[in-house]
C-alpha cells in the first residue's frame, strides 16, 4: 500500500496552490495551517504574505477562497478576523482518508523520505553493581526511540555501553583469584538474577573489607589492574566471570521491564580498550589535544571552572590512565567509521551534559563528526519521590529497580482484580494482566513527561484509571475490543456517504494525525508527543463511546458499521502506538 496523505497535508497543499494562483508574483507561500477550535483547520499565512506585499490580508484571503477548486475536500472555507481562513472539511473526506489508512498494515504511515543509520546508546548498567531507579529512564526512553525510529524506516543499531572496565575491577578480580569459589552457584541449572546479584554483592563487600584493611592485598589489587589493562589471560578470565554473572542479573531486570537486550548489542567500555591509544595519538598529532601538566587535554573557550580558569576534557591522565573521554571518543570513531552511522543518539542523564558537549565538540574538531554525521544527547531529568526530592527509600538508600517494578505490578494487581470481576479471567490471566498494567504504568509515566524534565514517581497515580496514565489507554483499547464481542454479525465498514456526529468527526480527525505525530516524535526524539496523542485519542474515544451508540440502542446498520469501523481503527492505532512505547494492550481488562 502507498502511504496515506493526511487531511492536514492535503488541505495545506490546496491552500498553497490557491495562494500561488491568487498571487503568482508572490512565489511559493506557506499557508501556516494548524488545527483550530473554530473549525477543523485554520490558515494564517495570508497575514504574513499581505504584509510582505503591502496588501490587505482580508482581500487576499477572499481571493484565495475564490481560487480554491471545488471538490469533495472542503465543506466550508470562511474568511475570519484580519484574514484568517477557517476551514471545515467534508465528512466524506474524513471517512475516505481513514478507510485508506485502515486498508494498510502501517495505518498509512509513510516511511521517512531519507532514512539513515542511527546508533542509540541506552540502558547502560554497571558490571557487579545493582541497577537502581536511576537506570530506569535511559532504558525506557531508549527502547521507545528504537521502536519509533525503526517504524519510520531508520536503520537502528542498539548499543549498551555498560561499565565493565576500570580500576575497581582490580580489587574484585584479586579477591576472586584468592577465593575462587565465591561466584559458584548453589545448584546446577538456571540461576536467578537475584542469586547472581546476591553473589556479586557479597563478593564486593568482602573484597572492600579486605582492601580497606590489608595494605598487601591493596598492592596486589593495584597490580591486578595493570595486568587487566595489559590483557593478561588469567586476569581477563576472572574479569569475564564478573561480566557473565552481571549479565544474568541484567537480563532478569530487563525481562521484568519487558525489554529485549541482546548480547551482541552489549559493547561496554572494554570494547574500545584497544582503540584508546590510537585515539589519543590522533588527537595529539592533529593538535586537537595538548599536553597540560603531563595530561592530554582538550580546552574550550566557554568551559571554565569556578576560579575562571579553563576546565579541560582530560583524555589521558598524568599517570597514563585513560578517562571516560578516551572511551567515549573511541566509541564515536567506531560508530562512525565501522558502523557507518549518520546519527549518534545518547540517552544519558542531563547531569552528564557538559561532558558530552565537550566530547562532541572534540569529535567535531577531529573530523569524526561533521555536516553529514551528528551526535545528539537525549538528556533526561531525575526520577523524584512524591515529596519532589530524589527518589530514596525510607532509610535514605537508592531504590532498587527490581523492588520498584515488583511494587508496580503488585499495585496493578489490585486494580486488575477489581476491574476484571465478571470477565471470567483465570488467576494466570489476572497475573499476566497485572504485569502488563504495572510495567506499562512505569514506562508510560516515564515517557509521558518531556525527557528533559524531572518527574515524580507516584505509583498510586500511575495505575489509576483516571487521568493521563497507561491504564486509561489500555482500558480504552480493551473497550474497543469488547464492542466487537457484542456486535453480533455486524462488521466494520466505512461509509463515506454518511453524515458524522461531532464526536465521530473529532475522533476521525485525530486518528488521521497519527503519522504526523510519529514523524514529530522521531525527528525531535520526543516520545512524550506520542503518549500525549494516545491519551487524547483515548479521551476522544471515550466521548464517542458515550455519545454514539454502536450496539445498544442499535443504530441503523450503515451507521453501526461505520462506528464499528471507527472503533476498529481506534483500537489498531492505540495498539500500534503503545507497541512503539513498549507497552502491552490486553484484549480484556
Amino acid at each position: 500500500m502507498a502511504p496515506v496523505t493526511s487531511l492536514a497535508s492535503t488541505v495545506d497543499q490546496r491552500i498553497a496552490d490557491a495562494l500561488s494562483a491568487a498571487l503568482p508574483e508572490a512565489g511559493p507561500a506557506d499557508p501556516l495551517l494548524r488545527r483550530s477550535d473554530r473549525a477543523d483547520f485554520q490558515a494564517n499565512g495570508m497575514l504574513a504574505l499581505a504584509k510582505k506585499l503591502k496588501g490587505n490580508p482580508r482581500e487576499l484571503a477572499t481571493k484565495v477562497v475564490a481560487a480554491l477548486a471545488d471538490g469533495d475536500l472542503f465543506k466550508e472555507v470562511e474568511v475570519s478576523g484580519p484574514g484568517f481562513l477557517n476551514i471545515t472539511v467534508t465528512d466524506r473526506a474524513i471517512v475516505e482518508t481513514l478507510a485508506a489508512r485502515a486498508a494498510d498494515d502501517r495505518l498509512g504511515v509513510p516511511f521517512a523520505a531519507e532514512p539513515g543509520t542511527t546508533v542509540i546508546d541506552y540502558a547502560q548498567p554497571n558490571v557487579a553493581k545493582e541497577m537502581h531507579v536511576g537506570h530506569l529512564r535511559s532504558a525506557v526512553i531508549g527502547a521507545a526511540m528504537v521502536e519509533i525510529l525503526e517504524f519510520t524506516g531508520e536503520n537502528v543499531i542498539r548499543r549498551h555501553h555498560i561499565g565493565d572496565w576500570g580500576t575497581q575491577f582490580g580489587m574484585l578480580i584479586q579477591y576472586l583469584t584468592e577465593h575462587p569459589h565465591e561466584l559458584d552457584h548453589t545448584r546446577a541449572g538456571e540461576v536467578s538474577g537475584e542469586e547472581a546479584m546476591s553473589n556479586l554483592n557479597r563478593l564486593y563487600k568482602a573484597a572492600r573489607t579486605v582492601f580497606d584493611s590489608d595494605e598487601e592485598f591493596k598492592t596486589r589489587a593495584r597490580d591486578r589492574v595493570v595486568a587487566l589493562q595489559a590483557g593478561d589471560a588469567d586476569t581477563l578470565a576472572q574479569w569475564q566471570r564478573f561480566v557473565d554473572e552481571s549479565k544474568i542479573y541484567f537480563h532478569s531486570v530487563f525481562d521484568k521491564l519487558d525489554m529485549e537486550i541482546r548480547d551482541e548489542d552489549v559493547v561496554g567500555e572494554s570494547g574500545y580498550n584497544d582503540m584508546l591509544e590510537e585515539t589519543c595519538r590522533i588527537l595529539e598529532e592533529t593538535g586537537v589535544a595538548v599536553r597540560s601538566d603531563g595530561a592530554l587535554c582538550v580546552f574550550f573557550d566557554d568551559v571554565k571552572g569556578p576560579d575562571g580558569n579553563p576546565t579541560p576534557l582530560i583524555v589521558k591522565k598524568t599517570n597514563g590512565g585513560y578517562g571516560y573521554a578516551a572511551t567515549d571518543l573511541s566509541a564515536i570513531r567506531d560508530r562512525v567509521g565501522n558502523l557507518k552511522a549518520n546519527t549518534l543518539l545518547y540517552v544519558v542523564d542531563a547531569r552528564q551534559s557538559l561532558h558530552f558537549r565537550m566530547v562532541f565538540e572534540t569529535a567535531r574538531r577531529a573530523g569524526w563528526l561533521n555536516e553529514d554525521v551528528k551526535a545528539v544527547q537525549l538528556a533526561f531529568g531525575t526520577v523524584l519521590g512524591k515529596d519532589g526530592k530524589p527518589f530514596k527509600t525510607r532509610e535514605g538508600e537508592t531504590v532498587r529497580l527490581v523492588d520498584l517494578l515488583d511494587e508496580a505490578v503488585e499495585r496493578a494487581s489490585a486494580v486488575v482484580r477489581e476491574k476484571s470481576e465478571g470477565l471470567g479471567l483465570t488467576e494466570d490471566e489476572i497475573v499476566e494482566r497485572a504485569t502488563e498494567v504495572g510495567i506499562g504504568a512505569v514506562k508510560y509515566a516515564d515517557l509521558s513527561t518531556s525527557a528533559a524534565r524531572d518527574y515524580k514517581f507516584d505509583l498510586d497515580q500511575m495505575v489509576s484509571l483516571q487521568g493521563d496514565t497507561s491504564v486509561y489507554i489500555q482500558y480504552a483499547y480493551a473497550r474497543t475490543r469488547s464492542i466487537f464481542g457484542r456486535a453480533g454479525d455486524r462488521t466494520p465498514v466505512a461509509h463515506p456517504e454518511l453524515a458524522l456526529a461531532p464526536a465521530e468527526r473529532a475522533l476521525g480527525l485525530h486518528l488521521d494525525q497519527f503519522g504526523e505525530v510519529l514523524a514529530e516524535a522521531a525527528s525531535g526524539y520526543e516520545p512524550h508527543k506520542l503518549t500525549a496523542y494516545l491519551y487524547q485519542l483515548s479521551s476522544l474515544f471515550s466521548t464517542f463511546y458515550t455519545e454514539c451508540p454502536v450496539v445498544k440502542p442499535a443504530p441503523p446498520q450503515e451507521v453501526a458499521e461505520n462506528r464499528l469501523f471507527l472503533c476498529d481503527l481506534t483500537g489498531r492505532t492505540l495498539r500500534q502506538g503503545m507497541t512503539l512505547l513498549g507497552i502491552h494492550t490486553p484484549e480484556r481488562l
